[in-house]
């Protein structure tokens, strides 16, 4: 493996280039041909991520914590992958797979030996992700995994935020969910916003956080304008889908889960937590987006 996690790694193909920073294997730059910024920028002031991998966990935990039999465990909101620096497994001009193992520090607050791979592909105008956690320990392992990606709002094309929109491939369902001021899943469902398979992007819709499709029909959406090009969020695996910013910010994260925040009042163990999936030993289970700049 090289050791080059002090430097962002580099993906172009004709109509895309990247950047991956290993800290978190987080997609840091996606810019089009003519070296246009695609992605958020991490600003601090504002939000300091940019593209995270969310893992163990989606979401907040009631009380900051969860239980595996009589223990109990605390993680922050989305895990700890984000912070944790990956292994360079591979690096090409338009490739490249990150790896998190298991160690000390995660077993104080994750008691399973993982492994985690995330996978680039440039090709076209399309990058691929591909996120792959492995059991390699002896019990059977609990856990999620969601991508959280920052896309510029407005996209770089001249056409004003109130422009912008997010088109849902399928009809959608009538209602949609959101958090409480802890960060929980609210038990009400909200009527959805989404109208005619369009969701008009406007910064009142986040004022309570995240808006959340628990019964996603779509396996992609656009994000842009009527003019110019858009962007298509493909995520064939995902069992949830999240949209969010913070009012006034100048990105919108579309966030494709395989997971969810603790609902109000939840207090049993980690593999019964709404949206976990459970791996046998040796067994895996990935997790793919696609982000494609579309003329």
């Amino acid at each position: 493996m090289q050791d080059l996690k002090t430097s962002w790694i580099p993906l172009s193909s004709a109509e895309l280039s990247a950047e991956v920073n290993p800290l978190g294997a987080q997609l840091s730059v996606l810019r089009d041909a003519g070296g246009r910024e695609l992605l958020w920028n991490g600003d601090p002031a504002v939000w300091a991520g940019r593209a995270p991998i969310l893992f163990p966990i989606v979401g907040t935990l009631a009380g900051g914590s969860y239980r595996v039999g009589s223990k109990v465990y605390s993680l922050p909101r989305h895990g700890f992958a984000r912070v944790r620096p990956f292994d360079i497994v591979a690096a090409s001009a338009s490739g490249a797979t990150f790896r998190l193992n298991a160690d000390e520090a995660t077993l104080q607050v994750y008691p399973f030996h993982f492994q985690l791979d995330v996978d680039f592909a440039l090709n076209g105008a399309t990058l691929t992700v591909t996120s792959t956690v492995r059991n390699i320990g002896q019990e059977e392992m609990p856990a999620s995994i969601g991508y959280h990606p920052g896309l510029r709002w407005p996209l770089p094309y001249g056409e004003s935020r109130a422009a912008h929109f997010i088109e849902f491939a399928n009809y959608e369902g009538p209602s949609i969910r959101r958090l409480d001021a802890s960060g929980l899943l609210s038990p009400e469902r909200h009527p959805t916003p989404v109208s005619h398979r369009r969701l008009a992007l406007d910064d009142a819709l986040f004022r309570d956080d995240v808006v959340i499709f628990d019964e996603i029909r779509s396996h992609s959406v656009t994000y842009g304008a009527d003019k110019g090009p858009r962007i298509r969020v493909s995520y064939p695996d995902a069992r949830y889908l999240g949209v969010w910013t913070k009012p006034g910010a100048p990105f919108i994260c579309i966030e494709p889960w395989q997971g969810i925040a603790d609902e109000a009042g939840f207090s049993g163990e980690l593999k019964n937590k709404l949206g976990v999936f459970t791996l046998a030993p040796d067994a895996a289970q990935s997790l793919t987006m696609q982000i494609s700049l579309l003329p």
